[in-house]
């Protein structure tokens, strides 16, 4: 396992981040910790979750399992965004949410600070300045080390950006977004954003929820009875299953049928190589899963090899104004 500075920060990540999403929820506590344990042995340090993650259980499997750990061997990654109760204060980015729940995600986790801590939406009924002084507090408090925001578009992570530089405010150091071989309009805004910005670059689901995982092939009329495709959602059937998306799996299973790697590794590996990417966050839902996932860190695809991925993946129309580029 390799690492990489977060941005321009001094944080040192591992190049894969361990997704937490499915502990306490469709991972059970025993294979999150195998989980957990596969992901450290071979080096892996970076950890992602969020207070939302199966009712807050994930971070509660986490922080039993952290516990056993020296804790600063580790970089802990969670978010705070989404509804963790039933009043009116309890979602969103207000100050008073974002002081509860930074407490309620610091006792689940059993440690005193979180590395990063994330903005997980944007949330228009907030002042932004409210959220980033508030997160700015968290640092100054030793609560939290670094900040950044998630699944922002272009202007709002540009407004947050100039916002802390402004204010002489803690400086976002991430931005947590959707890019895979089928989501590849963070190019257009957010990337080079990030690249201009000095942030660093975590992008989750790079298996686009399974599409890109082998399951799914032309000719198919509908998804696996077991994919969670077959739910309503950003990564639905409807979305997703047309010509584009059949081009891009036929390149990604020839490239790794001549690479002797499966699907999923060379899918995340062309994540890896892409510029300003930090780190894909995987998140397997077994122990056996995670042991095909971190084969992705063990070659590096050939520029020929990437670039046919880069072709076959382009959209094929792209939005005003971006077609000048």
């Amino acid at each position: 396992m390799d690492y990489k500075n977060l941005g321009t920060t001094g944080l040192k990540v591992s190049e894969l981040c361990l997704g937490a999403m499915m502990f306490g929820d469709r991972t059970d506590e025993q294979d999150s910790r195998k989980i957990l344990q596969k992901f450290t042995d071979v080096g892996g340090t970076f950890i992602d979750t969020a207070d939302v993650y199966g009712a807050g259980a994930s971070e509660e499997v986490l922080g039993r399992w952290l516990k056993t750990q020296q804790r600063s061997d580790y970089v802990i990654a969670t978010k705070v965004w989404g509804r963790v109760g039933p009043r009116p204060t309890d979602q969103g980015l207000s100050r008073k949410h974002i002081l509860d729940a930074i407490d309620a995600s610091l006792r689940r986790l059993g440690t005193d600070y979180v590395d990063l801590y994330q903005l997980h939406l944007w949330d228009d009924s907030v002042p932004l300045a409210e959220s980033l002084s508030t997160l700015d507090g968290l640092v100054r408090a030793g609560k939290v080390r670094y900040i950044g925001v998630s699944n922002f578009r272009g202007w709002q992570l540009q407004k947050a950006v100039d916002l802390c530089a402004q204010n002489g405010w803690e400086p976002l150091s991430s931005l947590q977004p959707l890019y895979t071989l089928l989501d590849r309009s963070p190019e257009w805004e957010l990337l080079p954003v990030c690249r201009n910005e000095g942030l660093g670059v975590i992008t989750w689901s790079p298996l686009r929820s399974g599409w890109l995982s082998g399951a799914f092939r032309r000719g198919m009329t509908a998804p696996p009875t077991d994919s969670k495709v077959t739910t309503p959602g950003t990564h639905s059937w409807d979305r997703y299953a047309n010509e584009h998306t059949w081009h891009v799996i036929d390149e990604l299973t020839a490239v790794a049928a001549e690479t002797g790697r499966t699907l999923p590794q060379v899918a995340v590996r062309w994540l890896m190589q892409r510029p300003g990417v930090t780190a894909p966050i995987i998140g397997p839902r077994t122990p056996e899963y995670l042991d095909d996932l971190l084969g992705a860190a063990e070659f590096s695809l050939a520029p020929e090899h990437q670039e046919r991925l880069d072709v076959a993946s382009r959209p094929e129309s792209v939005p005003y104004p971006y077609f000048f580029d």
